[in-house]
């Protein structure tokens, strides 16, 4: 029976399985395997018994109901799977977990764990970069009204709009890379850090497990590898969830019956409520905004785990039984749910250009200042006298520019045709296209102006 929506509702399978039971146990293997392999390699057990221990260090032998029936006895989850192992080694099983700690092998696991997990997180970066690129480009000259305070503002473009989100996942991607330098280690240091167990070939044992593992060795640790390193995963995966919910409201936001510029892509069968038979629902940029929340909660959940007593305690053992996985398996999902939704974004260019001149000109009044002000007008002079016109056509419902040519001190400075071009909304986007060509050349979509 299921109990987490991640276990049926939510996540894909094959991040879902990095961290069942059985993969994790197999991590958990894979590290015992490899310690006896390094202490064969400096002689300190047999080299007969680091490959029977490497031989039966799989789950075909070494099964997940049979660890779990000795947990249950022992009420300790490492030594369970250190006993089922010994069992099917034989005499060789002796020598299994030898100078090492629990949280050796379980924090070593989790980091091989985390590098699966990171392979799918960067692949889905990187398509969805490529997918909000690929808007940009088709869009760059697309202009729309801005808006501040959620008020018209000036206008700009959906191009731009789509490069700035572009940048961001790419910063994501910088700092994902500097987090996988110190997330991605392991550690075989004994009880409280110092090795003692290990004998005096620790530091080789140590460095041996890890190049086998692909993986690099802590410089110092006390029983567990250090907690900052976890939190600062967890962290840049809340950043990479508040983009995604910022992309995700900004959809929403567009898809209001008000505004209707953007939508989701809505299925020939798609149903948008149980009552209402008219709904098309952004039914996806809410998923991704919920769930954004708990990959952000879980964040703050990690920074708890960094003050552990002494040289260690077992605080943030369960509490990351939770969130590592759960933030791992969503932040894989909601991306993915955002490629989905920008790949099948719907435009309605009519709303676009019918919302650009809803002020009747008065998102233009900045322009006609600018004007004002490059044919010789002082700046605040030319500020108040278009701030007054446009106030005038507010409460009047009249265009801007009605007002404009009825006003002896704006024909004064601005003929006819150059009021038109100043009301004009496409001809006022600054170095919008620039801007987004900047961007898909800095990240390697080359597009040629």
């Amino acid at each position: 029976m299921s109990i987490h929506p991640i276990e049926e509702r939510y996540g894909r399978q094959e991040v879902r399985q990095i961290f069942d039971e059985e993969f994790k146990l197999q991590k958990m293997l894979d590290v015992e395997a490899a310690l006896s392999r390094a202490q064969a390699k400096v002689e300190d057990i047999p080299e007969s018994a680091a490959e029977e221990i490497t031989k039966k260090a799989v789950i075909r032998y070494v099964k997940l109901d049979r660890v779990k029936e000795i947990e249950k006895e022992i009420h300790h989850d490492v030594m369970a799977v250190v006993k089922a192992l010994t069992e099917q080694c034989g005499e060789s099983g002796k020598y299994i977990h030898l100078g090492a700690t629990s949280n050796d092998i379980t924090d070593t696991a989790l980091a091989l764990q985390l590098k699966k997990f990171m392979g799918f997180l960067f692949s889905d970066l990187e398509k969805l970069k490529k997918t909000i690129m690929d808007l940009a480009r088709r869009h760059m000259h697309l202009v729309c009204v801005g808006r501040t305070h959620a008020q018209h503002s000036v206008p700009t473009t959906y191009g731009l709009k789509f490069a700035i989100w572009g940048m961001e996942i790419q910063r994501h991607i910088d700092r994902l890379n500097e987090c996988k330098k110190r997330v991605l280690v392991g550690q075989i240091t004994g009880a409280v850090g110092t090795q003692a167990a290990l004998g005096k070939n620790a530091v080789r044992i140590q460095k041996y497990v890890m190049d086998d593992l692909g993986l690099q060795p802590v410089l110092v640790s006390n029983q567990v590898i250090q907690r900052d390193r976890h939190a600062e995963l967890l962290l840049d995966l809340a950043l990479v969830a508040e983009s995604l919910n910022k992309i995700g409201t900004e959809i929403r936001n567009l898809q209001r019956t008000e505004i209707g510029e953007v939508s989701e892509g809505f299925g020939k069968n798609q149903v948008g409520s149980s009552t209402m038979p008219h709904k098309r629902n952004p039914i996806y940029a809410e998923r991704i905004c919920g769930l954004s929340r708990i990959v952000k909660a879980n964040g703050v959940a990690a920074l708890e785990n960094i003050p552990l007593w002494h040289e260690r305690d077992l605080t943030n053992s369960s509490c990351e039984r939770i969130i590592i996985p759960e933030s791992c398996i969503l932040i894989d999902y909601i991306l993915n749910l955002c490629i989905g939704l920008l790949e099948n974004l719907v435009f309605d260019y009519g709303n676009i250009e019918r919302n650009l001149h809803m002020s009747q000109g008065r998102i233009m009044a900045e322009s006609v200042m600018v004007v004002l002000v490059n044919k010789g007008m002082g700046r605040q002079e030319a500020h108040e006298l278009v701030r007054k016109c446009a106030m005038k056509s507010f409460e009047k419902k009249i265009p801007l520019k009605e007002v404009l040519v009825k006003n002896s001190n704006v024909v004064k400075y601005i003929t006819a045709d150059e009021l038109d071009l100043a009301l004009d909304p496409e001809k006022y986007t600054g170095t919008a296209v620039k801007q987004v060509d900047s961007v898909l050349r800095k990240l390697g979509y080359i597009h040629k102006m």
